[in-house]
């Protein structure tokens, strides 16, 4: 097994996306794909954790995806290719789905099947690591959203949405990105966007975020 070390947090304000494991994700694809179904999903095509009763986990080979709550269809996460889908809510999915944030490349393989390759290969430290990271962006979420003032909710959701890839900023509004992962009100989230753009602070083009130039703490 190949000794990857850990980097070390250096800083107070990383964030969980910018520590993304990516050598060990790619390692646990690497091993498992020779066992996976490989598709293409268009984009806003949902994507569910179950195929004929049997469990699957997701290799998210080219892409990006979002993570939903079957209740109310809210966002606790998005992703980027490469990523494994499916491996932390191993007891429980039932209540969560994915939908395809562009066309992106999934291969499909059971839970099961992926959870022997692991055992079988030494793969527990690669394993690790993505727990840890998709842990790390779900809990960051929820505690950023959490007894938060709507424009601090709003600040950090600009800032996410900065970091997703081009493919998703140019194609989905600041509007629509914020509203699908908090419950804020659209006319609020429009009322502090205007602000925002107004005073310079942000540069919009019909809705889509084009540049963040100052966000400050206080509003």
């Amino acid at each position: 097994m190949a000794n990857l070390t850990i980097p070390p947090i250096t800083e107070k304000n990383v964030t969980a996306l910018e520590l993304k494991p990516f050598a060990h994700i790619d390692i646990l694809i690497t091993h498992v794909l020779p066992f996976a179904e490989r598709t293409i999903v268009s984009k806003g095509d949902i994507i569910h954790y179950f195929s004929d009763d049997v469990r699957q986990c997701l290799l998210l080979m080219h892409g990006s995806v979002a993570l939903h709550r079957s209740g109310d269809g809210i966002v606790l996460n998005s992703e980027s290719s490469p990523f494994v889908l499916g491996i932390s809510s191993q007891l429980s999915s039932e209540h969560l789905y994915v939908r395809a944030l562009e066309t992106s490349e999934i291969a499909y393989v059971s839970l099961d099947c992926f959870n022997q390759i692991v055992a079988n290969d030494d793969l527990w430290q690669h394993f690790a690591r993505l727990l840890v990271y998709t842990a790390s962006r779900v809990y960051e979420h929820c505690a950023k959203i959490s007894q938060m003032s709507a424009y601090d909710i709003i600040r950090f959701q600009l800032v996410e949405l900065m970091q997703e890839p081009s493919a998703i900023r140019q194609s989905t509004t600041a509007a629509t990105y914020i509203k699908s992962r908090t419950y804020l009100s659209r006319s609020g989230i429009m009322r502090i966007l205007a602000e925002l753009r107004t005073g310079g602070y942000i540069i919009m083009q019909r809705g889509i975020l084009l540049e963040i130039n100052h966000l400050p703490r206080k509003y």
